[in-house]
């Protein structure tokens, strides 16, 4: 039987899996992840200086990495090859001791990894080798969906509903295809070997709420489309805004890592719900979402640092390396904002509603540079990918493509008390203001010293004084930002 190299990326799944799919079908398989050295670096997460920008693994993704490989090895019987170095020179070297004439792999988008893969198709090539780059990660490809001229869209709702959604709809997800594995090499790395998970505390806690397998996605999506009242997707349309309601689907990393596919989450939620539900219509925008963030990467390739829009390559960004710390640490003196930067950094994860607080906060209150927020993100959040992280960030600074308007800017006060109405979610992460009245729990620096006193909070002490003002530092924002070129 002929043998055919999967090299497994970012599709950490065996079901609806087109290129694994591709393999399987053409005989004998081998399955190989390769840890490249230019997407290798030591795990940062340091509060004490700027992060730097980088397309490297961020430290909680090189974690939930650690565990999906683990968790993919055992689900085929461990005949998965793990590899640290150049990949194409891996490749090489795996496909001369295993005989292989094929390698199939899952399209990636992020500029510098689809000029590598040109690069890794164009050599195997002329070694002789077949190549097949499946699609597999996004409902609809970018040279699918363009306007009328051919250009790519720069707003989201036309590129929704009048691109993606009058094209054909995406595929039915593949089932798992029955794999015959070719004998493996006789020495290979481990798993720990690639040194993706430190022995430090935070590695070992950080995953506590999460199941990393493709079991665990497929149990995730269940989970949030089942019809279950105040939950999940049965209350989606309004119930994400609220990060103490369990109305998000926490798809996310495992979409990521492509533990689960965008198809499988597609008709996981249309199989359960009518198609004219509004809490259905809003999951499925969310998925769009995410696909315009691909497609404005593909698009745009330096979308990680240059903003889309011109105007904003001479912003006056502030150079405050003090307030940056607070803000990575959650010490800024507003509540909902720490609880959301604490949340990010003990559980590689933060509510969508709170992203946009805490981003808010950082650009216009703070005013400091998005790009600070996002090498944040990147570093500690596990589902920071090149293509959402980068345009999310964008928007919510006012620079990308369908941006927030410069004067929208988010009140961490009344955000905390509208959406957070009890709490509870600001009381978990930051405990040292359980016991003040919610009267006064997003705003405690207007508590009477008695209030104060009785619930055990000593500001300046316990808890923070505020960074900065809430109003004066809109008005400062909105100086700045009207100060911008009108094109």
């Amino acid at each position: 039987m002929s043998v055919t190299l999967h090299w497994f990326r970012s599709d950490l799944r065996l079901s609806d899996n087109p290129a694994l799919t591709t393999a399987a079908l053409s005989g004998q398989l081998v399955c190989l992840y390769i840890l490249d050295e230019a997407d290798d670096c030591p795990p940062a997460r340091h509060k004490n200086a700027y992060p730097q920008q980088t397309d490297a693994i961020g430290a909680a993704s090189r974690v939930w990495l650690h565990d999906a490989l683990m968790a993919l090895n055992n689900d085929i019987d461990g005949h998965l090859i793990v590899a640290r170095g150049p990949a194409l020179s891996v490749l090489r070297s795996v496909i001369e001791q295993t005989n292989a004439e094929q390698v199939t792999m899952t399209r990636r988008y992020a500029p510098q990894h689809a000029a590598k893969d040109q690069t890794i198709i164009d050599a195997l090539t002329q070694d002789g080798i077949q190549v097949c780059c499946e699609s597999g990660n996004l409902l609809w490809e970018p040279e699918q969906i363009t306007k009328q001229d051919g250009t790519p869209y720069k707003v989201f709702t036309p590129f929704y509903r009048r691109g993606c959604l009058a094209a054909a709809p995406p595929r039915r997800p593949l089932p798992v295809p029955d794999l015959t594995f070719a004998p493996l090499p006789p020495e290979t790395m481990t798993i720990d070997q690639l040194g993706l998970k430190p022995k430090q505390p935070w590695a070992e806690t950080i995953t506590d709420q999460w199941t990393i397998s493709e079991a665990g996605a497929q149990k995730q999506v269940s989970q949030f489309v089942s019809p279950t009242p105040q939950a999940g997707l049965s209350c989606y349309a309004d119930g994400r805004n609220f990060p103490a309601q369990p109305a998000t689907s926490r798809l996310s990393p495992y979409l990521k890592f492509g533990q689960i596919s965008p198809h499988q989450a597609w008709y996981a939620a249309e199989n359960t719900y009518h198609q004219d539900d509004a809490n259905l219509d809003m999951f499925r925008s969310e998925l769009g979402w995410r696909e315009f963030s691909y497609h404005l990467l593909h698009s745009n390739p330096d979308l990680k640092t240059t903003p889309l829009q011109k105007k904003f390559a001479k912003f006056a960004w502030l150079d405050e390396p003090e307030n940056l710390q607070a803000w990575q640490s959650g010490q800024t003196g507003y509540p909902i904002v720490d609880a959301g930067m604490r949340e990010l950094y003990q559980t590689g994860y933060m509510h969508n509603r709170v992203r946009m607080i805490v981003g808010s906060f950082l650009v216009k209150n703070l005013l400091l540079d998005w790009r600070l927020g996002e090498a944040w993100f990147w570093d500690c959040l596990f589902d920071a990918d090149a293509a959402s992280n980068t345009a999310s960030w964008q928007w919510i600074a006012g620079c990308g493509a369908d941006a927030a308007p410069y004067f929208r800017v988010f009140n961490p006060i009344t955000q905390g008390q509208k959406f957070d109405p009890e709490g509870s979610y600001t009381r978990r992460f930051v405990p040292e203001l359980g016991e003040l009245p919610t009267k006064f729990l997003f705003s405690p620096f207007e508590a009477p010293a008695d209030v104060l006193r009785r619930a055990g909070v000593r500001l300046g002490e316990t808890y923070p004084h505020p960074l900065v003002d809430v109003k004066s530092s809109r008005l400062r924002a909105l100086d700045h930002f009207a100060a911008l070129p009108k094109s």
